[in-house]
Formats: C-alpha cells, structure tokens, sequence
C-alpha cells in the first residue's frame, strides 16, 4: 500500500519520451520510480473529475484517475494479470512485482498444478499465494501482502466441473472484509460447439454466485480474463471479432447483466477512450500495429467502487522478452489492511 502525498494543485502526468523532455517535472521522474501518477487537488468532487485521462506515463502505463484521495490517505493495489503461464514467465513476474509492487495479484492460465507453482520466489518477495492449478491448461492464482482469512475454490453450481477457473480470497481491512476473486472464464470458441454452451452456462453460474456475494454488502473485486470483449469500442477492429465467442451478443448480454446487478467495470468508470486494450495476440504482429482487444476486467461491487481511485493499464509488460500476451490492470482502492 501506498501513501499519495499531498502536492500542487494540479493534476501531475508524465508523458510519452518525445514530450517529456520539455515537462517541468522532468527531474522527477526516477524519483515515481513505480508510481502511475501525481493526484492533488484533494477537494476536486468526484463527479467533476471521474474519466480524466493521462498519456501514455513514460511510454509504459496508461492511467485512468478517478477521483481524488484525501491527503495521506491509503490505496491498496489489486491487479489482474492472464499470465499466460507461470513457470514460462515467472522472471517477468518477479519483475513486474518488484517494478509496480502491488498489494493483491490475481492470475490465470497459471497452468500448472498446485504442487508445482513457483512459490517460493513469490513468497520471498513478501507474498502469500494460494492457487487452484490444473496441469497444463487454465488455472488461477490469488497473490497478496495480506494473509488470508478464507480461500475457496471452484466456481459453486456444478460439481462435475473439474476446470480449474475460480479462487476466492477473503481479507480484513480497517474497512471490514475485502473479498477478491481471481477467474478465468472460458473461451467458448468455436461457438457452433459445446464449448460455447460452456461458456454461457458459467457465466450464469457466476451471475448467480455474484448475486450471494452482493447481498453481503461488502468490497467485492471480480477480477480476471473474462474472455469478453463488452463494446466495439475495446476493440480496434470489432469487425473481426463478429464471428468470435468472445464477442456474441449472448457472451456481451452475459456481461451486461452483471453491470446491471450493481458490479462497475473499473476501467470504464475512469474513461470511455477508445485504444486501451489488454490482450495482443502473438500473430500478425497484433503488439506492433496496436491490434489488441479489452477482455481483462475488474468488476467492483458497491461497496469497493466507491473506494475506486485509479486505474492503469500496463501495457509495457506487453513489449518484454517472452511475454505473456495478456498485459496487467491494476486499480487502486481507497483500503488499508487491519
């Protein structure tokens, strides 16, 4: 967790290379080290602030700024990362924790079983991990500074699902409990195939779950791949996306309905931009031409969208020696731990 100290009554962003020589705040730049942005002007109402924009910070992150902290006040970190399997990028990881330090680290298609995840150079780094692998396919992690009070595993509402897609984590803040999912919902393609049916039968299971959780009245992060992609807006070229599971009106419907059970999209409560996509596939030179698509989420329920202070997306992870195709998100609430 970090503190936001109080600074100028700006709104302070560190462009791409091109621009930054010539910002005033030039000389600053290795001293953010992991920081997204500058926030001030602590007074600013949310409603007049929500969906302002930065540039790209140092060509690296897009950040989204919500709403404005209180001086001193405390910001969790919770990401999501589909890192597209653990063991093969498991020198990236490492990195990028020690780079962006966040509080609570949600993955999938960690692909490995339980046994065999690489913990221990996690753990060094001050993390507790609990997993729900499967070998060679899906998989999902739950990576966090704060101990664990609960775990569970497996997504509720059909026992003879043997994928390994769903782990809750459940932690105590100053706030009350905090409970974070880390889900890997499926592909569903081809969508002439079971796979689809699949797909849609889970995400009512999901809607079903989601509806339990939201009668607690507690923070709730839903993050993950969600493998959906919500608008022609996330993606650069929605037309090549018509055929696709991760764009049919029924999987799009799906993620509507949880929108409208009370759950925010973090990312479009801070900006309705077009350009931020999360996932480049690995052909065709998608990363060079900017060819992506938005399917990694986090979806807040009332409670922890009212906490909501920012959202980055960070994109240069994408640009790295043997990357995942998927890029982290990470939100920052307004929590401390107990």
């Amino acid at each position: 967790m970090k503190r936001r100290m109080k600074t100028s009554p700006l709104s302070v962003v560190i462009s791409n290379d091109r621009q930054r020589s010539q910002h005033p705040l030039t000389p600053l730049v290795p001293l953010l080290s992991g920081a997204i942005c500058i926030l001030a002007d602590f007074h600013t109402p949310l409603r007049s602030f929500a969906g302002k924009r930065s540039r790209d910070i140092d060509g690296r992150v897009n950040c989204f700024t919500v709403r404005r902290g209180k001086a001193l006040d405390l910001f969790m970190k919770i990401a999501t990362w589909n890192i597209n399997g653990v063991k093969a990028r498991i020198e990236n990881l490492l990195h990028w924790l020690r780079e962006a330090e966040p509080d609570i680290v949600c993955l999938q298609e960690i692909k490995s079983v339980d046994e065999q995840f690489p913990r221990e150079p996690i753990e060094a780094l001050g993390y507790h991990v609990e997993t729900n692998g499967q070998k060679g396919f899906n998989g999902v992690a739950i990576l966090s500074k704060l101990r664990f009070d609960e775990v569970s595993r497996g997504l509720p509402g059909n026992d003879g699902d043997q994928q390994a897609r769903f782990i809750e984590g459940v932690f105590s803040t100053r706030s009350g409990s905090l409970r974070v999912v880390s889900l890997y919902l499926p592909n569903g393609n081809p969508v002439a195939s079971e796979k689809f049916a699949y797909k849609l039968a889970w995400m009512d299971r999901l809607e079903r779950w989601t509806a339990e959780r939201l009668a607690l009245e507690e923070p709730l992060v839903l993050a993950g791949d969600y493998n959906v992609i919500p608008e022609p807006v996330d993606a650069k070229y929605p037309e090549n996306w018509l055929g696709d599971a991760l764009f049919q009106p029924e999987s799009r419907q799906s993620f509507r309905r949880l929108c409208n059970m009370g759950l925010t999209d973090a990312l479009r409560a801070a900006t309705n931009a077009p350009g931020t996509y999360t996932f480049w596939d690995y052909q065709a030179g998608a990363w060079q031409k900017n060819n992506g698509i938005r399917i990694d989420h986090l979806m807040l329920s009332p409670e922890a969208a009212d906490r909501l202070s920012a959202v980055s997306v960070q994109k240069h992870t994408r640009a790295w020696e043997k990357p995942s195709d998927h890029v982290p998100v990470i939100i920052d609430l307004a929590l401390a731990a107990a």
